[in-house]
């Protein structure tokens, strides 16, 4: 056997992520050469590199583990690999006419977006805290970065030194749970902190998972690490916005499932607490915090806040059902939330961007499909059936109540119904309040997003299976 020969099946595994950090280097290189000509090309090669990584994931079978063990290519992470280049190829999409009418469209945009896609790859597919955390620094370090990309506009440049700082800190709690895990453990990986761990658990190894769960918490903004999301999504140019909302939260989700699950299955009933605690906090701050809100985009924020607290409904389950309703839960929530984004992105008048919930009024009149494609975006949003929505909560609240987490679900429906309120509200202003001047027309990029996201939450109902399916496959490869 050669040496290629030996080389090219550990690999394989990471190809995905090779691809994108090649294509990344060479997109640099095209940038530099070109200059700010290179704009429009640059997007269009991020584009094509994150559709066919897209590919290459979805064509990978089997679960292996590779790189001395600390990479792991499964179901579980083929799964949320996809629906990460998803979410980041639709935030291409949806910037490329934001940045142009905002003058700043400058080629380094999307090779961040390329480079934060790579570090959340590494997330979902980690098997040892090391490489988790090297996935962790690689996403966060170009997500400080585009959070400030307007840097001629101060909310921008204060949302990205917010999103720093606190960043920052919460890497530090990671590490340090890391370390105290690995104190008393003596190992670093995910399957041999399970064999570690088999017998009962110790003051020191609470006390990792404890800043474990809290370095995990600040990357979901889950409560009590939510405090940078509000004005993290009100400062940071509207794609950023809507980047922060999809792929990060679902790279954030699998990396908190890969942890809990994969590294500490033998202690469930010390983390569980955790999560149950955690995911009470997050809906009903996101349910009560959203009611006064008048910027869709800080409402947007509270509202991905209650939404990571329903996710880990499923995650505190701690079974196969409950990981598979997360799986589902995410998918759902990347459809609506990239959608809901799509329309926030449309509504331009001249050179002027809107924001607030009353620049929605009478939208029902001057732009139906539009109002139509929103109103199902917060319909579903609420939970309300036959949208996807709806069997979103369901998955997760089922395997809640068949873990004996009765409570919980319960604390997931009120929260839900209060919800409901400031989402309906959209709605409300949309249909019945007086019409204003019309928009501008929908920009090509938002059209595709919307179009797509609107299918998924309105026809889900009907071919249900094959995402049952996928999920249900995905979460057992963890168990």
């Amino acid at each position: 056997m050669t040496p290629i020969q030996s080389v090219l099946p550990a690999i394989t595994p990471v190809l995905p992520e090779i691809v994108l950090s090649v294509g990344a280097l060479l997109l640099v290189l095209y940038g530099a050469w070109r200059g700010e000509r290179s704009s429009e090309g640059v997007n269009v090669g991020a584009l094509i590199l994150l559709i066919f990584t897209f590919f290459l994931v979805v064509s990978q079978t089997g679960n292996v583990t590779t790189l001395n063990g600390a990479f792991i290519a499964d179901p579980f992470a083929r799964v949320m690999k996809a629906l990460i280049l998803i979410g980041s190829a639709a935030t291409i999409l949806l910037s490329r006419d934001y940045f142009q009418r905002e003058r700043i469209d400058r080629f380094e945009y999307p090779i961040l977006i390329v480079l934060c896609t790579v570090g959340m790859l590494v997330m979902a597919s980690a098997n040892d805290l090391i490489s988790l955390y090297l996935g962790l620094e690689l996403q966060s370090l170009a997500a400080y970065v585009i959070a400030a990309f307007h840097r001629d506009d101060v909310k921008s440049t204060e949302a990205g030194l917010k999103y720093f700082v606190l960043g920052a800190l919460s890497s530090g709690m990671l590490l340090y749970g890391a370390s105290l895990v690995y104190g008393f453990t003596g190992t670093v990986s995910f399957p041999g902190i399970v064999t570690a761990l088999n017998g009962p658990s110790s003051f020191g190894i609470v006390l990792g998972i404890v800043f474990v769960a809290a370095g995990v918490a600040f990357k979901l903004a889950a409560v009590p690490f939510h405090m940078w999301t509000p004005d993290v999504y009100e400062g940071s140019p509207t794609p950023v916005t809507a980047f922060f909302g999809s792929a990060p939260k679902v790279a954030a989700m699998a990396m908190t499932v890969r942890v809990f699950i994969g590294a500490f299955p033998d202690v469930t009933a010390v983390w569980q607490q955790i999560i149950v605690f955690v995911s009470i906090a997050s809906m009903a701050l996101g349910s009560f915090a959203a009611i006064g809100q008048r910027n869709i985009k800080r409402l947007m924020a509270y509202s991905s806040i209650g939404n990571v607290g329903y996710a880990l409904i499923g995650l505190a389950a701690g079974s196969e059902e409950g990981v598979r309703g997360v799986i589902i839960y995410m998918v759902i929530y990347l459809a609506m939330t990239l959608g809901a984004f799509a329309v926030l992105l449309s509504l331009r008048r001249k050179d002027k961007m809107f924001e607030t919930i009353e620049d929605l009024s009478g939208l029902s009149r001057t732009h139906p499909w539009l109002a139509f494609c929103l109103a199902a975006m917060m319909f579903s949003l609420a939970g309300i059936p036959p949208l996807a929505g709806f069997f979103a909560k369901f998955y997760v609240f089922a395997a809640a109540i068949k873990a004996g987490l009765v409570t919980l679900a319960v604390v997931g429906v009120v929260t839900s119904v209060v919800g409901a309120f400031y989402y309906l509200r959209l709605v409300k202003v949309m249909y019945f309040d007086e019409a204003k001047a019309p928009y501008e027309r929908i920009p090509p990029g938002s059209a595709i997003v919307l179009g797509v996201s609107s299918a998924v939450v309105v026809l889900f109902f009907l071919v249900p299976a094959p995402l049952v399916a996928a999920a249900g496959d995905a979460a057992k490869a963890l168990f």
